[in-house]
C-alpha cells in the first residue's frame, strides 16, 4: 500500500500520512519541547522586550502557561593583562501558576561552541593567590562588577559545582538564578561610538518543568558592566 506523508513544522510537529487506497489521513503529533526567544509561535511562548527604567538596558522575556522567564546579559574583563572575558546572564522566573515549577541548568555556547560555567566564590570569601593560580576555573564575585553593581543578581547560581541543583518556584513566587563563563576566544572586543562589546552570539537555556526557554543574545547586545 503506497503512503504519501507531508512534514511542518510550526511549533508543533505534523506528520499527515495518507493511503493510497483509502484516503484517510493519520495525524501524528510531537510536542515542541523548547522555546526559543524570538520564534513565537500560536501554541508557544510569546516574547517581548522592557527597558529596564533604571538604568535602560533590555530585558528579554519568554512567556508560556503562566511562567514568564526574563533575562539579561553582561560582560567584563577577566583582570588587566589578561585575554578573555567573562559573560555572565541573569534569568527570573516567575510562577504565575498554582503550583510550584522546577526550574533546573541548561547550557550556554558561544559561535555554537559549548561553555561549562565556572565554580563561584561567594563575595565574603577571597581566594589566595597561590588557589588564584590552580583554580582557574573558579571566579570571585567579589572582584565581579557585574555583580558587586547590582546589575546582575548573586541571589543563586548554576556554577560548576551545582549543575545539577535544582531550584523550586513556588506558585505566586519569583526565583532569580544566575552563571558566568568565561570566554576563551581570541579575539578584541568590537568597539564603536556606543561602546565595546563581544562579538559572535551568546546561546543559552534554562529548563522550566520540561520546557526548555532559549534565549539568543548577540553579542552587540550584551551590557558591559566592567568599570
Amino acid at each position: 500500500m503506497r503512503q504519501a506523508c507531508v512534514l511542518a513544522l510550526t511549533g508543533f510537529a505534523f506528520v499527515f500520512c495518507v493511503s493510497g487506497q483509502d484516503d484517510v489521513p493519520t495525524l501524528k503529533t510531537e510536542v515542541k519541547s523548547a522555546f526559543v526567544w524570538g520564534e513565537d509561535s500560536p501554541t508557544g511562548a510569546v516574547s517581548s522586550t522592557i527597558q529596564d527604567p533604571l538604568t535602560g538596558n533590555t530585558i528579554a522575556k519568554l512567556s508560556y502557561g503562566g511562567i514568564e522567564v526574563s533575562a539579561r546579559m553582561g560582560f567584563e574583563g577577566v583582570g588587566q593583562g589578561k585575554a578573555g572575558a567573562f559573560l555572565s546572564y541573569t534569568a527570573t522566573i516567575a510562577n504565575g501558576t498554582d503550583a510550584k515549577v522546577s526550574v533546573r541548568y541548561g547550557g550556554i555556547s558561544v559561535d555554537g561552541h559549548p561553555a561549562s560555567p565556572l565554580a563561584v566564590v561567594p563575595p565574603d570569601k577571597k581566594l589566595s593567590k597561590k588557589e588564584r593560580q590552580v583554580k582557574r576555573d573558579v571566579v570571585e564575585l567579589g572582584g565581579m562588577h557585574c555583580f558587586t553593581s547590582g546589575f546582575l543578581s548573586g541571589d543563586h547560581f548554576f556554577s560548576d559545582n551545582f549543575t545539577s541543583k535544582v531550584l523550586t518556584v513556588a506558585p505566586g513566587s519569583v526565583v532569580t538564578v544566575s552563571s558566568v563563563i568565561r570566554d576563551r576566544r581570541s579575539y578584541s572586543p568590537r568597539c564603536s561610538v556606543m561602546g565595546c562589546y563581544p562579538t559572535g552570539t551568546i546561546r543559552y537555556y534554562l529548563r522550566v518543568n520540561s520546557q526548555d526557554y532559549v534565549f539568543v543574545w548577540p553579542g552587540s547586545s550584551a551590557v558591559y558592566c566592567g568599570k
